[in-house]
């Protein structure tokens, strides 16, 4: 019982900590918020800190995680049962897109995370969460003829980096409304383009 407790503890300590460093990020930037700043809003001591997270580093990961976790469920709750699956991807496209606007996904997901963790495993991070969705919805579309047959994992990685791309287009425009506009109309003809 008393492991349990012990675990249950743990958990909601880490959790503090990710729920607290979120905030601060998004509102902030990782640049000006300090790891006292962090453990104070957590509740908890510097030494829980250094105990789940290598550092603070360590705790953006965590919190980049988290964010793409819940964008990859979101975009997942947009397929509807009778849709096409270009209209599918188009309607993940565009949910992506509009989770672009919000402050805490550019702020944390497309300015601090590359620039902090680095290209290489912001991607990794990334694509974990999205680069399977995309794969698994092109494969389907391929067996059902409304994707242009070609090779799945290719296609899919070119996808996720247009995505990327038009997504810190976005998060850097001066009126990141009006570039979002602007970005969903190029991702329509590139959906529109892979029908066979």
């Amino acid at each position: 019982m008393s492991s349990r407790t012990q675990t249950e503890r743990s958990q909601a300590t880490k959790g503090a900590l990710v729920a607290a460093a979120r905030r601060l990020f998004a509102e902030r930037g990782y640049a000006d918020v300090g790891t006292e700043e962090i453990v104070r809003e957590a509740g908890v001591t510097r030494g829980a800190l250094y105990h789940h997270f290598a550092g603070k580093r360590e705790l953006l990961a965590a919190v980049h995680e988290q964010i793409e976790s819940e964008l990859a469920q979101e975009l997942a709750d947009v397929v509807e049962p009778d849709a096409g699956v270009l209209e599918t991807l188009q309607r993940g496209v565009d949910a992506f897109l509009d989770r672009c606007l919000d402050r805490e996904v550019q702020q944390i997901v497309l300015l601090d995370a590359p620039a902090v963790l680095g290209w290489e495993r912001w991607r990794e991070i990334g694509a974990r969460y999205g680069l399977g969705l995309i794969e698994a919805l092109l494969g389907t579309g391929m067996e059902q003829g409304e994707v242009r047959r070609q090779p799945v994992t290719p296609l899919a990685h070119a996808l996720l980096g247009a995505l990327d791309e038009v997504a810190m287009f976005v998060a850097r425009a001066e009126d990141p409304r009006a570039a979002r506009r602007e970005v969903g109309e190029t991702l329509r003809g590139l959906v529109r383009g892979l029908a066979p």
